[in-house]
């Protein structure tokens, strides 16, 4: 038993996806090209303007809570959280403390303590030149969910984990691109070591975290750090730390904040709201309407044998993962073809898209690679018409010409292979007789030599000749000696 266990819970935020802001009808586009564009008086909290709350924001927050499995809210209702910061422009942020839109649930085996929905800062923008700092408000009243973990998590790579599938289901809903790079997603974690067998209710708190490494290695540190505090008998203190990415520590920022520092009290100028009155709010029709989830996914694709590492991929690269659904659709019945058409799609098909880099669409890749190609594909090599060469040079034609059959592209690529027996015989006494030395080497129990007498059988055949049906007709002729 270790000396110390680890605690750690997660608070992450996401921009939602949306026409408008939060709580007015500016654009929802806080990378806009220039600064302070979509801004009005609502956000900018002129005196007087009356915040509307946004439909499809709620809705969205409700969807993630039907995929999560958790409890939706009825009742709801926002408040104001009272701090003050310059990129703040209202000196309290509108979010929920007492009644979050989704409460419970469960993601890769960590229980959800709540969803709720606020609205994100301003961008403050930093001028190491001129020391100055300037505000831009096109991220001022952009919706931000807020998603906070029960303290369950154990080590870093589970929290990363945590996040990272967080971040696929995110995107599978459509409710938020979550690119961590953009600040789209933000993940905040709280650490904790203490002796094992208890729990201590002091932690600390670690920001400015814009990458799942960053994130894993901050999580690292931290439990080093705290794990040496402690067995040097310190005590740990509860605070907020930020990550120096370039000396790979944190370092401290502020004492922990507590709701009671915050303020919290029921806007007065939004209402609450009862969720069963709005009929796509619906609970069940939420839960009906789900897309396939990355766990459901996941499931399907590992019925059909495909390696657990292959399915990761497939789960997070839309490409590949249309042109497999297309497969499958077409040859559920054919396990062994799907299993082959993956690896192909794996260990080829995945290169030749990156070479395209963006040339072609989505909807051309899965024209190029096509179930009725690959199909036909599979059928020449398992016909031993095709060898595993010829199939990736017609797999790198597809993506040029979108409308040729695959026997069409192997005829005009000269990759099918010669099956003829009689024309194959000759070609193996030929080899025969121009390499005595092998073939007594081979008759002396050398394996070895037989492999060299096939490659000069295809060489002969300019790479034609399939090669099991050269090695099977080598070994007859050598017996015939």
């Amino acid at each position: 038993m270790t000396e110390y266990e680890v605690t750690i819970g997660l608070e992450i935020h996401a921009e939602l996806k949306t026409r408008t802001k939060m709580f007015c009808t500016s654009a929802n586009d806080p990378f806009a090209s220039a600064p302070n564009l979509h801004v009005c008086p609502t956000c900018l909290a002129h005196p007087g303007t009356l915040p509307v709350i946004n439909k499809e924001a709620v809705h969205h927050v409700l969807r993630l809570g039907a995929a999560l499995g958790s409890n939706l809210a009825d009742y709801t209702e926002f408040d104001r959280k009272n701090y003050f910061y310059p990129d703040l422009p209202k000196g309290y942020q509108l979010s929920q403390y007492k009644y979050p839109l989704v409460a419970g649930g469960n993601l890769n085996g960590v229980p959800i303590t709540r969803v709720h929905l606020e609205e994100d800062t301003a961008s403050s923008v930093h001028f190491e030149e001129t020391g100055e700092t300037l505000i831009d408000y096109n991220r001022a009243g952009v919706p931000l969910m807020e998603l906070v973990t029960e303290p369950e998590i154990k080590s870093s790579r589970d929290a990363g984990n945590f996040a990272r599938e967080l971040q696929i289901l995110l995107r599978y809903l459509g409710i938020s691109d979550a690119n961590m790079e953009k600040g789209e997603m933000r993940v905040e974690a709280n650490v904790s070591v203490s002796p094992t067998g208890t729990r201590s209710s002091k932690y600390v708190e670690i920001k400015n975290l814009n990458s799942f490494n960053a994130m894993e290695r901050a999580v690292e540190y931290e439990i080093k750090r705290q794990t040496e505090l402690l067995k040097n008998g310190g005590l740990l203190e509860k605070q907020t730390l930020g990550w120096d990415e370039t000396r790979q520590m944190t370092f401290p920022q502020r004492t922990k904040e507590g709701a009671a520092d915050y303020r919290y009290f029921p806007d007065p100028d939004l209402p609450s709201l009862m969720l069963s009155d709005v009929p796509e709010f619906n609970q069940e029709l939420l839960r009906r309407t789900l897309p396939e989830l990355p766990s459901e996914r996941r499931a399907r694709y590992a019925s059909f044998d495909i390696k657990s590492e292959d399915i990761e991929l497939y789960i997070v690269d839309d490409s590949l993962r249309q042109i497999l659904d297309g497969v499958i659709a077409v040859n559920s019945d054919d396990k062994d073809a799907i299993k082959l058409i993956s690896n192909y799609l794996v260990n080829d098909v995945r290169g030749i898209i990156r070479e395209i880099d963006g040339r072609d669409t989505t909807l051309r890749l899965t024209e190029s690679y096509s179930p009725q190609r690959l199909s036909d594909l599979v059928a020449m090599i398992r016909d031993s018409k095709l060898s595993s060469a010829g199939a990736k040079k017609i797999l790198v034609e597809f993506s040029v010409d979108p409308l040729a059959s695959t026997r069409s592209t192997a005829e005009r690529l000269g990759v099918i292979q010669a099956t003829d027996r009689d024309f194959l015989r000759s070609i193996v006494r030929e080899v025969l007789s121009r390499n005595e030395k092998s073939v007594e080497d081979y008759t002396n129990g050398k394996e070895q030599a037989l492999k060299y007498l096939v490659g000069q059988a295809m060489r002969l055949s300019k790479g034609s000749a399939n090669p099991l049906s050269l090695e099977g007709l080598l070994r007859e002729e050598m017996l015939r000696k």
